[in-house]
């Protein structure tokens, strides 16, 4: 009998101890107030200002675009600096699972070759290709959705945070 509550505890202890270890994935939730919120506004905002702009291999302005180079282009109009390749782009920020976008967030696809801003409703702005222009996509085609690797919510800018603290007067 006490072999079997002695096996019996060294079992419950064991799964305790295994179930603390559980990696559990939580939804980031995004308050509609908060800077992310704003900020993934206007990002997608000034994005949807270059759909039809033309994809340039290298390219970041409005006279020729691509992936990674629009997604640096506008944000920097908001004041954030992100550097000009997708796999570098994708270090930076939150992961973020798919169902838990929200607007603003980058989305990355084909081992990080290729990445845009989604702004909702399963959709993304992105530069696809030469003779392609901007253009908004859905993560549910069948490519996009095969060969989607993740995405990224950037944190806000430390301009942003400061000014929030300001107007709070922390």
């Amino acid at each position: 009998m006490i072999g079997r509550v002695a096996g019996l505890i060294i079992f419950v202890c064991i799964s305790v101890a295994l179930a603390g270890c559980a990696k559990v994935a939580v939804p980031i939730p995004v308050d509609e107030r908060s800077p992310e919120a704003t900020r993934g506004r206007t990002v997608v905002a000034v994005a949807k200002q270059y759909v039809g702009a033309p994809y340039r291999w290298g390219g970041s302005s409005p006279a020729g675009f691509d992936c990674s180079g629009l997604v640096r282009y506008v944000y920097a109009q908001v004041g954030v600096s992100l550097p000009h390749n997708a796999a570098q782009q994708y270090r930076l920020g939150t992961p973020v699972a798919r169902d838990d976008l929200a607007p603003g967030d980058l989305v990355f696809f084909d081992h990080l070759r290729h990445n845009g801003i989604y702004v909702g409703a399963r959709r993304f702005i992105h530069a696809r290709q030469t003779g392609r222009r901007v253009a908004i996509a859905s993560l549910d085609d069948e490519w996009y959705s095969s060969h989607f690797v993740g995405g990224r919510r950037l944190d806000p800018a430390p301009a942003e945070e400061s000014e929030d603290r300001e107007r709070s007067g922390r």
